[in-house]
C-alpha cells in the first residue's frame, strides 16, 4: 500500500525536471496525478513513464497563465478522478536582467507564471474543497486532511541579484501560503511552501552564453549557468552538491504525508543547510 493511496494530486509544471520528479514521486506512493505541462508532448510522456511504473495519471496540457486554465486544470482532476486532494504548484521559468534593464514584459510575466497562476489555481479548487467538506460533514464523515504545496525559492527568502522580478514572485508565494493556511484550516487543508535552493536540472546544466532556451508564448529565453559560478555555488552548500529533482520531489512529499497533518502555513528550506 502506498502512503498516498486514493489522493488525487494536482502537479502544474509537472512534464520535466523537477515536477515531474514530484508527480512520479506522489504516484509512485499511490495517488492519481494530473501531469501539467507548457506543451502537450512531454505531459504525456509523463503520463507514460507513471503508467509504466503501475501509476495513473492524465495529462492536462497547457500555459498555467492562460485565462481559463485553472478551471480546466481542477476540472480535469475532478472529472478523471472525482476530486482534489493534493494541489503542487510548481510550474515556471526564469527571465533575468538587472532592474534598470528589466522590462514591463519581463516583470509581469515573471510574477504572472509564479504567483498569479497559483492563485488562481488555488482559486479554481476552493469551490471543489469546500463542497466536499460540507457533504462529508453534512454525513457525519471525517474530513481529510487535504494538502497544498507551493514552489517558492531562496531567492523569495533572501533575494538574489539579476531577479528583482523572480524574487518578488516567490516571496509572494510565501505570502499567499500563509494567508491561505489561515483561510483553509477550517477546510482542513494545509498550505505549506518549499523554497528550493541550487537544484540541478536542464535549465542549469547548460552552459550560460551557450545556446541553451526555453521556448515560452513564442519567446526564445536563453538559460544556462555558467559552470565556474555553478561550481562555487555548490562549494557554498554544507551538504557539498547541488540538490536533484528527487532531493526536491522528497521535501514536497514530506508536506504531503499523513504525518504532517499539523503542519501549515510554514516554509521548507530544501537547499542542502543553505540559507540565502
Amino acid at each position: 500500500m502506498g502512503t498516498l493511496d486514493g489522493k488525487v494530486a494536482l502537479v502544474s509544471g509537472s512534464g520535466r525536471g523537477i515536477g515531474r520528479a514530484i508527480a512520479e514521486k506522489l504516484a509512485g506512493q499511490g495517488a492519481r496525478v494530473v501531469v501539467n505541462d507548457l506543451d502537450a508532448d512531454p505531459a504525456k510522456e509523463a503520463v507514460a513513464a507513471i503508467e509504466a511504473a503501475g501509476g495513473t495519471a492524465v495529462a492536462c496540457a497547457g500555459s498555467v497563465t492562460e485565462d481559463g486554465f485553472a478551471e480546466r486544470f481542477v476540472a480535469t482532476a475532478v472529472d478523471e478522478f472525482g476530486g482534489v486532494d493534493i494541489i503542487v504548484n510548481n510550474a515556471g521559468y526564469t527571465w533575468d536582467s538587472v532592474v534598470q534593464k528589466m522590462s514591463d514584459d519581463q516583470w509581469d510575466a515573471i510574477l504572472d507564471v509564479h504567483l498569479k497562476a497559483p492563485f488562481r489555481i488555488l482559486r479554481a479548487a476552493q469551490p471543489v474543497i469546500s463542497a466536499a467538506v460540507k457533504q462529508a460533514r453534512a454525513a457525519g464523515t471525517e474530513v481529510p486532511c487535504r494538502k497544498v504545496v507551493n514552489i517558492s525559492s531562496i531567492a523569495g527568502t533572501g533575494g538574489n541579484a539579476g531577479q528583482a522580478n523572480y524574487s518578488a514572485g516567490k516571496a509572494g508565494v510565501i505570502g499567499l501560503t500563509k494567508a491561505l493556511s489561515k483561510e483553509w484550516g477550517r477546510y482542513n487543508v494545509t498550505v505549506n511552501a518549499v523554497a528550493f535552493g541550487l537544484i540541478r536540472t536542464r535549465l542549469t546544466e547548460v552552459p550560460a552564453g551557450g545556446d541553451g532556451k526555453i521556448d515560452i508564448a513564442g519567446r526564445q529565453l536563453a538559460v544556462g549557468v555558467n559552470p565556474e559560478l555553478l561550481d562555487a555555488m555548490e562549494r557554498g552548500i554544507p551538504l557539498g552538491r547541488a540538490g536533484t529533482p528527487a532531493d526536491a520531489a522528497g521535501a514536497v512529499y514530506l508536506l504531503c504525508l499523513p504525518e504532517s497533518d499539523y503542519v501549515s502555513g510554514q516554509v521548507v528550506i530544501c537547499g542542502g543547510g543553505f540559507n540565502a
